[in-house]
This record gives C-alpha cells, sequence and structure tokens, in this order.
C-alpha cells in the first residue's frame, strides 16, 4: 500500500515515534484489518423467522421442486434420494434427501491462491471480501466515456486487485468483449487473471468442453494435474439455476465437469426481488435458499464432499420500473440475511454486497457500497462477492473505484473486528497516568498510544485525512484524480503474478491465447 507522507509539525509529542511505528511492517496476526475477521454481530432475522424460511425452502423443494435439470443430474440427484417426475419434468427433494446433503457438505474447506498466503478459509463467521460479475462496460474516468470492456481491462483489474490488501480474491468481473469466440474468451479469462494476481480466482464457463479445456491449461499453470488437485486456485461461478425454480440446463452440464475436475464450485442463485423472484423479501430469501439447497443436493449426488459455496444471491428490482437497484437498502438487507441463513446450516456461504447504481465513483457510490459491504461483513457473510469496482448495477465496472473500495473495505473489516474489552484496554491505569500526578493530560506519547497506533487502528491508503491547511498546501487533491495515479503507478509496473516463461510457452503452444501481457493488448 502507498504510504502515507507526514508533513513536518509544531504539535511534537511523539511524531517521530510514530511515524516509525508506522513504518514498521506487522506480523500478519498483529494488523489491525485482514482476511477472516469474524464478524455475526448483526442479525437482520429473529430465531423465529430463520426457522419459518428454513420451513418454507423445505416445503417449496418438496411440493414444487425444480425443471429442466439435465439427464445426468436426474441420474446422480434420483440414486442419491431426490424424485423426479416424467408428467412436469420436476425433481423433487423430501427432506430426507436434503438433510442427507446438508451431512454430506463439506465445511472446512480452502479456496488456494498461487500464493499460498492469500489461502482463504469460509466459514463460521469469516469475512472475506472480492470482485466479481460479468461488466460489459469499463467506466472510463479518464475519457468520461463507457467503454466495452475488454480483455486488457480484465487483465488490469487483476493486477490492480494482486496489490489491494483489503480485496482478498479476485473473481472475473468483466467480460472480455473483444474477444468473440466464446472459447478463446473463457480461456483467456483465466490465463488473463492468473497473469495478473496469485490470489484466489473465480470464473464461468460457456459449454462443458470449455471446461475440460480450461482444466486441462489449468494442469499446466500448475505444474501437472496432481498439483492441481492438491491446490485448485481457480473456481467455478456457477449459475446453476434459472430463478424461479429452474436449472440451467448447461451450467448444470459445466457444473459437472468442474466437480470431476476438482475446481471447488459456488452455487450461485441470483433471483431478483419483484421480478424473478417473489417482491415480498421473505418469499426472496425463501426462494433462494431453496435453489441453493437443491445445488447442494446435486453437488453432494455427483461427489460427496465436494467444495461449494452456498450462493444465496438474491437482487432487488426498483418496483416502479423493474430496473436493478443494486445499492439500495433492501439489498443490503438481503445479503445480510443471507449471510444468517448459511450460518444457520453452517455452510460456507457468499452473496453479493458493495454494488453501485452509481455510474462512476461518487458519494452516491461510495455510500451504497459502504452500507451494503459493512451490514454483509457484520453479518459474517464469508464470501462478499462484487464487494469492489462495480458500477451501474453491475453493468459498469472502475479500476479507479476499485482503489477507492479498498479503502472502503478496509473500514467494513474495522467495523467486524469489532471492539475488544479487557482489563488493559480499559485504560484505567493510562488515565490515571495522565489525569494524576501531574501527568500531561493527554494520551498522545503514551506507551498504550504508540502500541496501539498500527495494530488497533485502520489507515487508508488513498483517502484524504489532511487538515484544510494541509490539503490547500498539497494544491487540493481530489479523491478520483488520486485513484488515477495509483492506478497508473501499479499498471506502469510489470504484473508480479507473470507464469514462468517455460510454463507461458507451454499454454501458448496448445492453447489460443490472446493476450499480450507486457501491453494488455490482444495479441
Amino acid at each position: 500500500m502507498t504510504k502515507t507522507i507526514e508533513k513536518p509539525s509544531r504539535r511534537s509529542g511523539g511524531r517521530a515515534a510514530r511515524v516509525a511505528m508506522r513504518e514498521a511492517p506487522l506480523a500478519e496476526a498483529s494488523r489491525p484489518i485482514r482476511a477472516g475477521l469474524e464478524g455475526g454481530r448483526y442479525k437482520p432475522l429473529t430465531d423465529d423467522q430463520v426457522q419459518r424460511i428454513h420451513s418454507a425452502a423445505f416445503q417449496i423443494l418438496d411440493e414444487i421442486g425444480i425443471s429442466l435439470a439435465p439427464q445426468s443430474g436426474i441420474d446422480a440427484m434420483t440414486a442419491y434420494g431426490a424424485v423426479y417426475s416424467a408428467d412436469d419434468g420436476r425433481v423433487r427433494f423430501p427432506a430426507a434427501v436434503i438433510e442427507k446433503a446438508l451431512g454430506d457438505a463439506a465445511r472446512d474447506i480452502t479456496l488456494h491462491a498461487r500464493n499460498p498466503k492469500h489461502d482463504l478459509h469460509p466459514g463460521g463467521y469469516r469475512v472475506h471480501y472480492g470482485t466479481a460479475g460479468a461488466a460489459v462496460h469499463l467506466a472510463n474516468i479518464e475519457t468520461g466515456e463507457y467503454d466495452e470492456s475488454t480483455l486488457g481491462d480484465l487483465y488490469a483489474a487483476a493486477r490492480i486487485t494482486d496489490q489491494l490488501d483489503n480485496v482478498h480474491f479476485f473473481q472475473r468481473c468483466m467480460v472480455a468483449r473483444d474477444i468473440l469466440d466464446n472459447r478463446e474468451m473463457d480461456l483467456n479469462t483465466i490465463y488473463a487473471s492468473v497473469n495478473g494476481t496469485t490470489k484466489h480466482i473465480g470464473t464461468s464457463f460457456t459449454e462443458p468442453d470449455f471446461a475440460r479445456d480450461a482444466l486441462k491449461m489449468l494442469h499446466l499453470m500448475a505444474g501437472g494435474e496432481d498439483k492441481w488437485r492438491e491446490r485448485p486456485f481457480v473456481s467455478n461461478s456457477n449459475c446453476f439455476v434459472v430463478p424461479p425454480l429452474k436449472f440451467a440446463t448447461e451450467s448444470c452440464e459445466v457444473m459437472e465437469v468442474c466437480i470431476k475436475g476438482g475446481m471447488p464450485v459456488l452455487l450461485l442463485s441470483a433471483g431478483q426481488a419483484g421480478a424473478t423472484g417473489p417482491a415480498a423479501l421473505a418469499g426472496t430469501i425463501a426462494q433462494a435458499v431453496a435453489e441453493c439447497l437443491a445445488g447442494l443436493v446435486y453437488v453432494n449426488a455427483v461427489k460427496p464432499g465436494h467444495p461449494a459455496i452456498f450462493g444465496t444471491w438474491p437482487f432487488v428490482s426498483d418496483l416502479r420500473t423493474g430496473a436493478m437497484c443494486a445499492g439500495s437498502g433492501e439489498q443490503a438487507l438481503l445479503t445480510a440475511a443471507c449471510a444468517q441463513m448459511g450460518r444457520f446450516y453452517d455452510l460456507p456461504t457468499g452473496s453479493a454486497g458493495g454494488m453501485s447504481d452509481a455510474k462512476y465513483p461518487d458519494q452516491q457510490a461510495g455510500a451504497e457500497h459502504g452500507v451494503t459491504n459493512v451490514m454483509a461483513g457484520l453479518a459474517g457473510l464469508n464470501m462478499v462477492y462484487e464487494s469492489a469496482g462495480m458500477y451501474a448495477s453491475l453493468l459498469g465496472f472502475s479500476l479507479e473505484g476499485l482503489i477507492i473500495d479498498n479503502d472502503i473495505l478496509g473500514q467494513c473489516l474495522r467495523c467486524v473486528r469489532g471492539i475488544e474489552v479487557t482489563d488493559e484496554k480499559l485504560s484505567i491505569e493510562q488515565m490515571k497516568a495522565a489525569c494524576l500526578n501531574g501527568g500531561p493530560g493527554h494520551y498522545l506519547g503514551s506507551d498504550q498510544t504508540l502500541s496501539l497506533m498500527q495494530t488497533d487502528y485502520f489507515y487508508p491508503d488513498i483517502g484524504d485525512r489532511s487538515s484544510p491547511k494541509e490539503w490547500l498546501e498539497r494544491n487540493k487533491p481530489v479523491l478520483i484524480e488520486t485513484a488515477i495515479a495509483k492506478k497508473k503507478e501499479i499498471l506502469g509496473e510489470p504484473s508480479l503474478a507473470l507464469l514462468s516463461p517455460e510454463i507461458d510457452a507451454a499454454v501458448r503452444a496448445e492453447f489460443p491465447i490472446r493476450l499480450d501481457t507486457a501491453t494488455g493488448k490482444l495479441v
């Protein structure tokens, strides 16, 4: 992260000591914020409401079921205990088969990264923030235009994410619209992401055969299939259902390939309240829970215990227009409630937060990103997807916004961490030293202040905390201009995540790779 430049001041006390403390590196466990901090203090649903949603989800699966499963899925799920009706083409799920899947489901999972220091351990109340989505535009702050997103833009987003402490994973956030062939797009999406970041990566596949090709490419990148299966550093974000209550046939076939190939899956149910989900928020949650429970049966019928994220991911409509309103208070409530349902089942859970309906980073975007992200974190959501850089109700992505959101996520994580109350931190001895026997009457230079200033306090990377006088002396910097400069600084250096020349050559020899990693352009 960029270091804060301290200007000399007539205020003394312990300035030199404080600066020295700020410059000293901290052990990971001593940092004020980090991946995997535990939330769960906020619960939008009462225990009775959780039970009612749970019962409704079981009733939905038993009485309505889900249609359009591929034959391979029907075979696996009925062998596992589900019931298929040829009369209406729906798979129904008795309570016993759902309970069986809940018993088989993986809970202690690891989402690996190429660099093990970025490994994630979703579950419990541990919180991780990252990107996601399929934006089709780059919000180009420097030109004021909405451009079609490219493979180079995706590569840039991965490279920037790699340098942001508070964005813990990189899931594909833009569609490479300059690659028209779907197979090439799927393969190049992985290639650009892997060469941009050593954090865990998530992506989607258009067809089952493309997923098979991608697995072969990942085996090369990992150094062999055995090494890939030991540490799969890419997961499949899979929209296995088309709400309401229909399987997405081809996506399910993709999911089966990924499961058999050792790739973790995100079971993503993305209904929209008032459109593809009931307008009642409780009904939308119940539908999403039911769909993801069906997905859990599907996964464990194919391979019991396979790592899967319970992706209850409902969105919200503006009921006046039908348009999506991703930055709304209703969205924040839905996401937090989904986190609570995931905790009820004790499953690794993911949902969407940090989206904005604003078109560029501005006051609306900051408010919407902050509210939805902090509520998700306080609710203990394990994987907060789309938490950074996402604008225009998921249609636009901003590289500068990604950088600004890193600061917002830092503030959210500090809220997630909460307040430690111990004898030492109640600070009675420090009060005595400050107030009695001629004490200084302040705590600025105390040992406790110096010891806690880095371990208990978060400092923004590009956010401005200067005084008006200092701000004027620095030529009145504007946040978005600072973010542009940070973007150019990161992208002006070579990627730190590049594959070795030998592996890169092997990948290029076998697959149609279109990205020049030196320029970020197509070749």
